[in-house]
């Protein structure tokens, strides 16, 4: 799979050469963050990165709340602009910004990198969907900013884990659900319902949930074509009454739920359309 590797501070560098050091933080303790978002590239070779201000701003936000030195958002846009034009592979990618504390021996700072790696799109079709309980309740983060809610973060394990289970049990994806039995939103996706002609999203703050940088633009479309769009909580039992109901993300674009725990969901192909336009899809 085609793959670039860059560094800040140094620029590109050979995909084999190893750029993290087996003392920063980022790789022995999960201790940083990341963002990414989607690069399209034509047949002549010519990459764009979508959105790439709005995820450099949340990564910016994560920053904080890890209390990480404050990412150098110009320097890292440049060394994107570097990458991108090295990058001429024709179709999708996924570009991949890190950013880690640092060396945990040694002289502080942070360090911060970006990846290019070749992705292979589905065709988007509705997807099958597991849920599986996230073990903490819908306001668990209201009092709890240690937790570290809407933070972008490198500790990804239970996310890979939860897709790997909904693997062995035949799904495409998985759905977190609260304690409390409101959905949340899935291991690398945002949660979008569709119900009498309101478009949905569960809130961030309390819920722990990240901001979607997918979801902004599809509140912004919402707003200049006369359509509500309103955060809220839903419990599992009435997604299966709502006009339709997908994962969303930077990556996957906006992909209709067929069914959760093998029980239909329904599917509308006309939300679906209006939804993956409104996000760049």
């Amino acid at each position: 799979m085609p793959q670039l590797v860059a560094v800040l501070g140094r620029g590109l560098v050979p995909t084999e050469q190893a750029v993290v050091t087996a003392d920063d933080f980022g790789l022995t303790r999960g201790d940083g963050i990341f963002d990414a978002t989607r690069v399209v590239t034509d047949a002549a070779g010519v990459s764009i990165v979508e959105n790439l201000d709005r995820h450099l701003a949340r990564l910016t936000i994560s920053a904080a709340a890890v209390e990480l030195p404050v990412p150098d958002v110009a320097a890292i846009s440049a060394l994107a602009d570097e990458a991108l034009a090295a990058w001429t592979t024709p179709g999708e990618a996924v570009l991949k910004i890190v950013h880690t504390r640092g060396l945990e021996h040694g002289t502080p700072g942070a360090t911060t990198l970006l990846t290019i790696t070749d992705m292979t799109p589905g065709d988007r079709a509705p997807i099958a969907v597991a849920t599986m309980c996230r073990g903490y309740a819908s306001d668990a983060f209201a009092d709890a900013p240690w937790l570290l809610g809407g933070a972008k973060l490198l500790s990804y394990a239970v996310h890979t884990s939860a897709r790997r289970e909904a693997a062995r049990r035949g799904a495409d994806d998985a759905l977190f659900v609260s304690s409390d039995g409101y959905a949340l939103e899935g291991p690398t996706s945002s949660l979008v319902w569709v119900r009498d002609g309101v478009v949905h999203t569960t809130p961030t703050g309390a819920t722990g949930i990240l901001a979607s940088v997918t979801v902004d633009l599809i509140d912004e479309w919402a707003s200049t074509h006369d359509v509500r769009f309103e955060r809220a909580l839903i419990t599992i039992p009435e997604l299966y009454e709502v006009t339709g109901a997908w994962l969303a993300s930077s990556g996957r674009g906006v992909s209709p739920i067929a069914t959760l725990d093998d029980k239909a969901v329904p599917v509308s192909a006309e939300w679906t359309e209006k939804l993956a336009a409104a996000a760049g899809f």
